[in-house]
């Protein structure tokens, strides 16, 4: 401090401009702030869109999530819709925030409040990828699953928490692996959850990126019986006859191996979607295909 206060004053400087530079060396750096969660900015359009933090299962990491809801003050049911992933790390890290706006509109237009939160390991969230198969020859697509299922766990509670949201009758839904995390869910008998939507759910699709070659399909059957076999809540599983990750033969035989274990599985079969099925659910202006069977779904856990 001495040798730089007398370089200080053998520079001319005056008295005013040493104490304040004697006041500021002597200042401890405070810390930056980290995001807090909640809402990030204003609702924006009808629909109510509005950026959110959202707790993970990981400490200090906040998922990146688009919230939308009706008009009024609620309590509203609340529908959680979750994205698919990638093996690949980098592909993972330029990942955009989750869109689904036509499916996340008809949510709303139905009553909803919608959550489409970005899990740890992906785009703008960060954090540790909790989500990990494996190879094909020891792939493990519970743990994969469940990695998943932890961070929409930690936002439905969240979410459940707020005074727009209602405790109960929540809806879980997902597209290819977050339809598989939203199965995994199930399996966990969660608190407040009234179904799940399976929209293309499983992994291991497209292995070496080649279409219909799963990484390991009697993996992922029996995997689906393990889910069924404690799920008691009902579930609703979407697929389409042409989906390159998931082909009718494979997708059927989870909804088989998942009821036959105990599990409530209504599997709907649809005819060929554009170029690929599997991404029927994110594709806009879909909710005629899709729209019909998910309000008769809602209709029956009335």
């Amino acid at each position: 401090m001495r040798a730089r206060l007398s370089a200080f004053l053998s520079a001319g400087c005056g008295m005013r401009a040493c104490a304040l530079f004697i006041f500021l060396s002597c200042v401890p750096s405070v810390p930056r702030a980290e995001p807090l969660a909640g809402p990030q900015g204003a609702e924006q359009g009808a629909f109510r869109r509005q950026a959110w933090l959202v707790p993970s299962a990981q400490p200090g990491v906040l998922m990146h999530t688009t919230v939308f809801r009706p008009l009024g003050p609620g309590p509203f049911p609340l529908m959680v819709m979750n994205h698919g992933t990638t093996q690949n790390a980098e592909r993972r890290r330029l990942l955009p925030l989750p869109q689904f706006e036509t499916l996340s509109h008809w949510f709303v237009q139905h009553g909803f409040a919608v959550a489409l939160p970005q899990r740890p390991g992906h785009g703008a969230t960060g954090g540790v990828y909790r989500e990990d198969q494996g190879g094909c020859e020891d792939a493990d697509f519970a743990r994969a699953g469940f990695g998943a299922a932890d961070s929409i766990a930690a936002a439905l509670a969240y979410m459940r928490a707020q005074p727009f949201v209602r405790r109960s009758g929540a809806i879980v839904a997902g597209q290819s692996a977050g339809g598989w995390a939203a199965l995994a869910l199930a399996s966990r008998a969660p608190v407040g959850v009234a179904a799940a939507i399976n929209f293309a759910g499983g992994l291991g699709g497209r292995s070496y990126d080649q279409p219909d070659n799963n990484c390991a399909p009697d993996r992922l059957i029996a995997t689906a019986g393990e889910f069924g076999r404690t799920t008691r809540i009902a579930t609703l599983w979407i697929y389409t006859e042409n989906d390159s990750y998931f082909a009718p033969r494979l997708s059927g035989a989870m909804a088989a191996a998942f009821r036959g274990a105990g599990g409530k599985a209504d599997y709907r079969l649809l005819p060929a979607f554009g170029s690929d099925g599997h991404y029927l659910a994110e594709t806009e202006g879909t909710d005629p295909v899709w729209g019909p069977m998910v309000e008769r779904f809602l209709a029956t856990l009335r």
